[in-house]
Parts: structure tokens; C-alpha cells; sequence
């Protein structure tokens, strides 16, 4: 299968000699300058919810992020803030580099396989002119991510409205609660030591080809979530655990559909919250 291209991402480099130290103060996951598989992060807002998130990578002495295209202008502008008087070069790619996917690795670029779960294949960064070749069937990439139940921001949610528990990112890496202060993280830890995660992700599967994202799902007589964009018939909704106390009575649009947890979920179905 070819290198698929994604448009909706864009890549950012980080170089310098602060440029671990920042990234290690302002975002969720635990940055390291060593080799290893892309990896989960999150820039939030001071109240804990999600602004952009992504996966990084180091290559060449440098941090390697990608982040959906209609955040990055957003990003760029919050981490030049941050940045103040630190050592560090943040370059946006857009216009230089292409964001891609592949099943496997692909020789002579940045190829890293996607650490949050198994069988998602690798994320590709590459000079423009060599994506070129590149096929473009987003449909390819997503399938992948939604049979695990990843969801991920442009195709299932807007900026400022998940806490990265609501995503799993406390479960897949993305989250270092090791570390100390990063913007967000009083929110965050409360969270997790109080047990108060109220959604997490639920596979839907079972769709109708009409239903599209944002579609709610009910479970006895009340709206558990909304849906992400659906692939195949199958989408990845951030659900209220505790009002789906029978999985099999969910439905969209009245018509009934088939929850499942992902493979890596320790949650289960009807848990309510520790504490408000």
C-alpha cells in the first residue's frame, strides 16, 4: 500500500538547546531526547481541556510534532509565547513538509510507528516533493484508529472540548503524571487521583452510511455523546460511562448500533465517577 497523505495535519519542528525543557514544561507527555515510536501529547488550556494533541517524535537533534491543520496556527502562536527568552527554533512545516501515513516504514524519511496501540501503522513526515507520489484516501488512515478507539481532534472533537482522560490520553502514554507543572496539569491530576472522569471512548459500530459526526448517541432515553466521523460504519464517540447501563439499547437515530470497548480500555460500561 502507498504512503497516504494527510492534508488535515501539520508538522512542527523543535531544535535548540531548551527545546526538550519546553516542550517537557508546557505539554502532557513525558518528552524525552531519545529514539522511540511516535507518541501522544496534548497542549491544554489552564482549565485541563485539550487545545491541540498529536504525536512526537526526536530525529536529528530535533522534537518532531504534528497537529491538526486548523489548530497549527493556533499552536504556533501559543508556543512562541511560551517560548519567552528560551533557546529554541519552532519551525511550522507546512510549506516545506508533508504529513503521511504508511503500514509500514518508509525508507529515507521520518517514519515512526504510532505508539498509542497496535496496528496503527506509521506516521510519515517527508519533503513536499517527495509526498508527490502519495495517494490521498483518508479513509485508509482513519479505519485503523477508529477499529481501536482513538479518537482524534478535527474528525471527532474541537479544540477546548475533552480532558485528555476523555480521550484515554492517561491510559495510552500520553500523559506523564510524573512531571511536574505543565499548562493544565492541576486540572488533569485532580482528575486522576479523585477518579472523576466522567466520558472515555466507546467504538460504535453499526452505522448507517447517512449518519455523520457529531450525531448523538442515546442510551435509556437520554444523549450519552455524540459521534465522530464514522469510517465504514463505525465511528469513535467519547460517551457518558454511567448513563449506558445496557450497551445493547444504545442507538442513533433511533436505529440501534453495537457498543465496544477498546482493546486498551480498563474502564467499563454504567461506572459512574469516584467523585464530582
Amino acid at each position: 500500500m502507498p504512503t497516504i497523505l494527510r492534508p488535515d495535519r501539520v508538522a512542527f519542528r523543535f531544535a535548540g538547546p531548551d527545546a526538550q525543557h519546553l516542550l517537557f514544561d508546557v505539554i502532557t507527555g513525558r518528552i524525552l531526547a531519545e529514539p522511540g515510536p511516535a507518541r501522544w501529547w496534548a497542549l491544554l488550556s489552564p482549565q485541563g481541556k485539550v487545545q491541540c494533541e498529536g504525536l512526537w517524535s526526536w530525529h536529528d537533534d530535533a522534537f518532531w510534532l504534528d497537529v491538526d491543520a486548523t489548530s497549527a496556527e493556533a499552536f504556533f502562536k501559543r508556543m512562541r509565547m511560551y517560548r519567552l527568552r528560551a533557546k529554541v527554533e519552532i519551525e511550522p512545516l507546512s510549506e516545506t513538509h508533508a504529513v503521511g501515513w504508511a503500514e509500514a516504514p518508509v525508507a529515507g524519511v521520518l517514519s515512526d510507528s504510532d505508539g498509542r496501540a497496535e496496528g496503527l501503522g506509521y506516521r510519515i513526515i517527508a519533503p513536499r516533493e517527495a509526498a508527490i507520489v502519495w495517494s490521498n484516501n483518508p479513509a485508509l488512515v482513519a479505519g485503523p484508529r477508529v477499529a481501536a478507539g482513538i479518537a482524534e481532534q478535527g474528525p471527532d472533537f474541537a479544540p477546548d472540548s475533552q480532558f485528555p482522560h476523555d480521550l484515554g490520553m492517561d491510559l495510552l502514554g500520553g500523559v506523564d503524571f510524573a512531571k511536574g507543572c505543565y499548562i493544565g496539569q492541576e486540572v488533569v491530576s485532580r482528575m486522576q487521583h479523585r477518579g472523576t472522569a466522567r466520558r472515555r471512548p466507546v467504538i460504535v459500530s453499526g452505522l448507517a452510511d447517512a449518519v455523520e459526526a457529531g450525531a448523538p448517541l442515546m442510551a435509556d432515553g437520554r444523549e450519552a455523546g455524540v459521534l465522530g466521523r464514522p469510517v465504514g460504519g463505525q465511528a469513535v464517540a467519547i460517551l457518558r460511562l454511567d448513563r449506558i447501563t445496557d450497551p445493547a439499547a444504545a442507538t442513533v437515530h433511533g436505529a440501534p448500533v453495537t457498543l465496544s470497548l477498546p482493546a486498551w480500555a480498563t474502564y467499563g460500561f454504567g461506572e459512574s465517577p469516584a467523585a464530582d
